[in-house]
């Protein structure tokens, strides 16, 4: 499998949908792609968990795929997720043929697999792909089977995977991933923002991350910051990110980030499923909290 090195602030990208019929809304995807471009973003996740990849139909996923690595100016990695391996293989095809820079394959989803049946496929797909696009494991443990570090190591040290997002929060298996990564070189990604700051500075290369498609000036700030060693800068701006990722724990996923998003005066659409009015009234107190804290929070980002 070919390699993807790569590093820093890559945003996973939540996926505009129209006003009928819960379509993709591809123009407001690419003006979504422009503007985590001009953002500074090192590459863009698209049809992850916060992109609601389930809720689109495979044509739909393959066409987004096309348009936004023809529009996108920093590399695109194609979630390539699915329920089955005929799936997952399916997408990663397209993603390769459009041009994405590299896959994100969770293990399937919905029903619950053991780590042996996972393994095989993972081993199965890349048989199948043939080293045709570089392929990060994907660790998700919230919405399906997680990848336990066994299996992790085993597929990492088969060579057939370019690294791998870590998304489950748990820094005894981030640092176990660290550990590897001294055997043998590997793409390791943090992918739960809420350990954001503590991976990177223990030596993540980067973070797939949900806030940052909100708020992509925050998450870059506290990269630099981490980066340049700026202490201070980087207790306040990790502040202000376990303050969004609070308000964000109010909801399901992913409906604070696409409410932030669409704060912004980006076009995101309807959510998938309602919310009660209780939940409406608090997503109405948020959306008025966060266009008062996101002016203080662009200017403390842009702060030397």
């Amino acid at each position: 499998m070919a390699s993807f090195a790569h590093s820093g602030i890559n945003i996973a990208a939540v996926t505009p949908h129209k006003r009928e019929g819960h379509e993709p809304d591809f123009a407001s995807t690419l003006d979504l792609v422009d503007f985590y471009c001009t953002a500074g973003a090192k590459g863009i996740a698209l049809l992850g968990s916060t992109g609601e990849f389930l809720h689109l139909k495979m044509d739909d996923r393959i066409r987004l795929l096309n348009l936004a690595a023809k529009r996108s100016r920093v590399p695109i990695i194609a979630g390539v997720s699915h329920s089955t391996l005929d799936g997952a293989v399916e997408l990663a095809r397209a993603a390769a043929s459009a041009g994405a820079a590299a896959g994100l394959l969770m293990p399937p989803y919905f029903f619950r697999y053991r780590q042996q049946d996972v393994k095989e496929f993972y081993l199965e797909y890349a048989k199948q792909m043939e080293g045709a696009l570089p392929t990060l494991l994907y660790n998700i443990p919230f919405f399906t089977t997680p990848l336990e570090f066994e299996t992790s190591r085993d597929l990492l040290r088969s060579g057939h995977f370019a690294g791998i997002k870590d998304s489950s929060g748990n820094l005894d298996n981030f640092r176990s991933l660290l550990g590897l990564r001294k055997e043998q070189p590997f793409t390791l990604f943090v992918g739960n923002d809420v350990v954001f700051a503590t991976c990177r500075s223990e030596g993540a290369d980067g973070v797939i991350s949900g806030v940052a498609s909100a708020v992509p000036e925050l998450m870059l700030a506290l990269d630099a910051s981490i980066a340049s060693g700026n202490a201070a800068k980087t207790a306040r701006l990790e502040a202000r990110l376990q303050e969004f990722i609070g308000w964000l724990d109010r909801f399901p996923a992913p409906v604070g980030v696409k409410a932030a998003t669409e704060a912004r005066g980006l076009k995101v659409g309807p959510l998938a499923v309602p919310l009660s009015p209780a939940d409406r009234d608090t997503l109405d107190q948020f959306r008025a909290w966060f266009k008062a804290w996101l002016p203080v929070v662009r200017a403390e980002s842009a702060a030397a």
